[in-house]
């Protein structure tokens, strides 16, 4: 009698894991090519590049105007217009200008960083947020992204990212 109970208890959970792995729902998208069709995107692209360009060409208006001021203090030397300590203060000057430049270029790079990453959050936030409605509209437990190569193995019928476009208007 005892064993039939057992039996029939572990009848009934296995039953009961099948109807819940069976009731779940997955789903995949391809963020990256959502994220290709967003005007947004593109706008903020072209808002980096035009950013990028401004601050190369006051880098590279510095890195002329250093090179300006070495072939001056060369010739200075050729003809013999400068001492020997005078040489020294202008080496030191060019140095410190050349560590300026090299900061500078760290700096260009880090406010690059920073506007990309201003610029693009709240597009981000908007994608996930239109995939999360997808998944809740759709009964969907969870949703993986086919763009970062984590997804193994899908049905074309998963596929989401038509549904997620259409939220976002693209």
């Amino acid at each position: 009698m005892k064993k039939i109970i057992k039996i029939s208890f572990l009848f009934v959970a296995l039953l009961c894991m099948t109807a819940t792995l069976q009731a779940q729902k997955f789903g995949y998208v391809h963020s990256a090519a959502i994220l290709a069709e967003m005007p947004e995107v593109k706008q903020a692209d072209s808002n980096l590049e035009t950013l990028q360009k401004q601050l190369m060409k006051k880098g590279e208006g510095m890195v002329e105007l250093l090179q300006k001021d070495y072939a001056s203090i060369q010739q200075k030397i050729a003809a013999g217009e400068l001492s020997p300590k005078q040489q020294e203060d202008e080496a030191k000057k060019l140095e410190t200008r050349q560590a300026d430049i090299a900061k500078f270029e760290q700096e260009m790079q880090q406010q690059i960083v920073a506007k990309r990453e201003e610029l693009l959050k709240p597009i981000y936030d908007k994608v996930n947020q239109a995939i999360k409605d997808v998944a809740t509209e759709g009964g969907y437990q969870m949703i993986f992204d086919a763009s970062t190569s984590i997804l193994l193995y899908a049905e074309d019928g998963a596929d989401l990212s038509d549904q997620v476009k259409t939220k976002l208007g693209i």
